[in-house]
């Protein structure tokens, strides 16, 4: 389905935790078994395992311990699905993402080390691309360039690109934010928690992520149909897209953006191919049917038309 609507490759989440990882399976039969036969990259979602599917944020399952962090060991592991025939390269070097790389500590060194040993272990360099997220919880595109990342991912939907949502969202949570926080602080739990939702405008999201201007270093642009974490998270956020055309607006603007890169590094990254947790997938739902897909093709198509190649990256969760 995906290569059928104009997806050239899935970018799969990586949870490595010094050896130990989670929801593994999956992508160690895509390795084993050689199926599916399509374009993949990594992307090491460094974060702590908590249980964000109840609300529980702060109660910790797995924790990256970055103090016994072996990048040696990691890329180890990581050269096996690097060597595959079927993992994308950017000027024949391995692309692989880091979800937060400002939680590694000395990242400069550590990204030393993995080049080091991607070249030892599999005669390659790399392709490092630090992934943006919105708010303070993420590295700057230039700090991230100046540490030694080649280029950065603008992971989406950013809710700051709607801020006249943010202070709305603010003052209208205000009285249910100010009572979990003394709850939690009294330890009363059960059903007196409330939940909050955060709601954000799509088209705002996508009008002003158009009229921002281009950063100064290299990002690969990243756009999304929708957003609801509401499944995962007591104190969600949801960007709820009813006008697919926006989605076509966006997804054309970030082509528009991405054929200023050199050719082979003319990406386009999709938040995703099937976040179900998050309310966020171009898979058919009964609501639009395939709506996304269609769009997301004929875009792709028309660019493609015009005589330039652009890849259109997923991130696809297991």
């Amino acid at each position: 389905m995906a290569k059928k609507y104009g997806i050239d490759g899935f970018c799969y989440y990586h949870y490595w935790f010094n050896e130990k990882m989670l929801l593994e399976k999956p992508f160690n039969e895509v390795l084993l078994t050689g199926k599916p036969d399509f374009p993949f990259c990594l992307c090491w979602a460094n974060e702590n395992w908590t249980r964000r599917w109840d609300g529980k944020d702060h109660e910790i399952l797995m924790k990256q311990d970055y103090a016994n962090y072996d990048p040696s060991r990691h890329m180890a592991w990581l050269s096996a699905a690097f060597q595959d025939r079927r993992y994308i390269r950017i000027n024949s070097k391995p692309l692989l993402l880091v979800y937060k790389a400002i939680q590694i500590p000395h990242i400069e060194k550590v990204i030393q080390r993995w080049r080091q040993e991607a070249r030892s272990t599999c005669g390659m360099d790399l392709y490092l691309c630090s992934v943006k997220n919105w708010g303070k919880d993420s590295m700057s595109g230039e700090a991230a360039i100046k540490a030694g990342f080649d280029a950065i991912v603008d992971f989406q939907p950013d809710m700051s690109l709607a801020m006249n949502d943010v202070w709305m969202n603010i003052l209208r949570n205000f009285p249910r934010n100010a009572w979990n926080v003394m709850a939690s602080k009294l330890r009363i739990t059960g059903q007196v928690i409330f939940s909050v939702a955060n709601t954000y405008r799509y088209e705002t999201i996508v009008k002003n992520w158009i009229r921002r201007i281009p950063a100064g270093y290299k990002e690969f642009p990243c756009v999304a149909p929708n957003w609801d974490n509401s499944p995962r998270r007591r104190v969600c956020s949801i960007v709820q897209n009813d006008r697919p055309e926006w989605y076509e607006k966006w997804l054309a603007a970030a082509c528009d953006r991405a054929i200023n890169h050199a050719h082979g590094e003319r990406i386009v990254f999709i938040n995703a191919w099937n976040e179900w947790g998050e309310g966020c997938h171009l898979e058919p739902d009964v609501k639009f049917g395939r709506k996304f897909l269609e769009i997301t093709h004929d875009t792709l198509a028309r660019f493609r038309s015009q005589g330039s190649r652009h890849h259109a990256s997923s991130f696809h969760e297991r």
